[in-house]
């Protein structure tokens, strides 16, 4: 097995909104597991760093203070960004992240935040905020992301996403950009309940915060797979970890989003 990865945690010190370090923290803790070592690099403003190097690209949500504050350096950044994620980069963005990953988000106000384009995706906000225990479906989105390298099966916490979303921002998803997967229960991109998320090629995006990994063990392995492969070109099947803890996690989310009531204020 190869044995090493290298994650950016984009801008930590202004999109870490909810506790998204907590992502980092579990694909660390279930890499190590199987001894794959993880180095992770802090990228902040001005800081000058070659994505060509970079296995698994992190950026968390933040109100919009935080994105007017890294917007204008991750626009110089965003075309190395783009350009690596053609080539197999993999990126994993949360709500402010996955906002600023796409075409652009546009304030209450009416201010345009510009964004990557790495999603072929825009959001603007709306005067809701859209609150609330979310399960998403990921076994049946049209482009079926996960079967590049994980297959679900036919239980509950291989074929879902569980999280929790807090946005205004309603994100419009453009012909070139896939969701993440269905909302079962929740808001999702637009309120609407129908898609969340974005994907391409392999940068990932979601309104799921939580942190979303922990709870859902099954994509955080994926995405370290995907990461192996970006590095090595290959790689083996994962070592199997006990997940009994993080699907009991997984299944009470599901539950409690069932009687749990969801907020548009």
């Amino acid at each position: 097995m190869a044995n090493k990865i290298r994650i950016f945690n984009m801008y930590p010190d202004a999109m870490n909104l909810y506790g998204d370090i907590g992502n980092i923290i579990s694909i660390i803790r279930r890499a190590i597991l199987r001894g794959i070592d993880v180095e992770v690099i802090d990228v902040r403003v001005d800081d000058k760093v070659d994505f060509t190097e970079c296995d698994l690209l992190f950026l968390g949500g933040g109100q919009d203070s935080g994105q007017k504050i890294i917007a204008e350096d991750l626009l110089k950044k965003g075309p190395a960004i783009k350009n690596e994620v053609e080539k197999g980069m993999v990126a994993f963005t949360v709500c402010g992240g996955f906002q600023l990953f796409g075409k652009y988000f546009q304030m209450a106000n009416g201010e345009k935040i510009q964004g990557i384009d790495v999603f072929d995706a825009y959001t603007i906000a709306s005067d809701k905020r859209l609150i609330g225990n979310a399960v998403v479906d990921i076994a049946h989105t049209s482009t079926e992301w996960h079967t590049k390298l994980f297959f679900p099966s036919s239980e509950a916490t291989d074929t879902t996403l569980v999280g929790f979303e807090n946005h205004s921002g309603k994100t419009t998803l453009g012909p070139n950009c896939q969701p993440l997967g269905y909302v079962i229960r929740g808001y999702g991109n637009m309120g609407d309940g129908n898609r969340e998320g974005g994907v391409y090629k392999n940068a990932f995006g979601t309104y799921l915060h939580g942190s979303l990994l922990p709870k859902n063990p099954k994509f955080s392995d994926h995405l370290i797979l995907l990461a192996l492969y970006r590095r090595y070109g290959s790689a083996e099947a994962l070592i199997p970890l006990d997940d009994t803890i993080e699907n009991e996690a997984h299944l009470a989310a599901i539950e409690r989003s069932k009687t749990a009531k969801t907020l548009s204020i």
